[in-house]
């Protein structure tokens, strides 16, 4: 059951302004059965002009969850995203619905070994802007908070 309406997918994805604007995370820790799984987490920058508003940035961030597909809620079962990873020598570039652009995700190849044998990884997107150059332990804070407010949004993204 989704604890929040999620939005129709978007008649086409996200263009490459907005996935340019996006920050991205990776990191390998344990998964729902204790083994251990790569971590992807997606934020929006705080807003640097007087239209990227937080309201302006949640629906961005909307956006680009409807592009991935069926993400939920901290209190609802994972969602599958089938063939939105994609391994290419040791880049992972994150694919979006209705879009002809990806992100290529910032790898280390303990990482990027765990997603070519897993062949998965979870998806953290968050609703709240973020800043890029946060260091682990404000990173820590944004999940810790974005999960206790409900402001994170999750799938299983998988490789094709």
């Amino acid at each position: 059951m989704l604890t929040r309406a999620l939005a129709p997918a978007p008649s086409s994805g996200p263009g490459p302004s907005l996935l340019f604007s996006l920050s991205a995370w990776t990191w390998s820790g344990p998964g729902p059965d204790g083994q251990d799984i790569a971590h992807i987490l997606l934020a929006h920058p705080p807003g640097r002009t007087s239209h990227d508003t937080p309201a302006a940035i949640e629906a961005r961030m909307w956006h680009i969850a409807a592009s991935l597909g069926p993400l939920v809620g901290v209190h609802d079962a994972i969602a599958d995203l089938d063939g939105c990873l994609r391994v290419i020598g040791s880049r992972v570039l994150l694919k979006f619905g209705g879009s002809c652009y990806g992100l290529r995700l910032p790898t280390r190849p303990g990482w990027t070994d765990l997603i070519t044998r897993r062949g998965q990884a979870v998806l953290v997107l968050g609703l709240d802007p973020l800043r890029q150059s946060v260091t682990d332990g404000c990173l820590d804070t944004y999940l810790n908070a974005g999960h206790a407010a409900d402001r994170l949004l999750f799938g299983l993204a998988r490789t094709t």
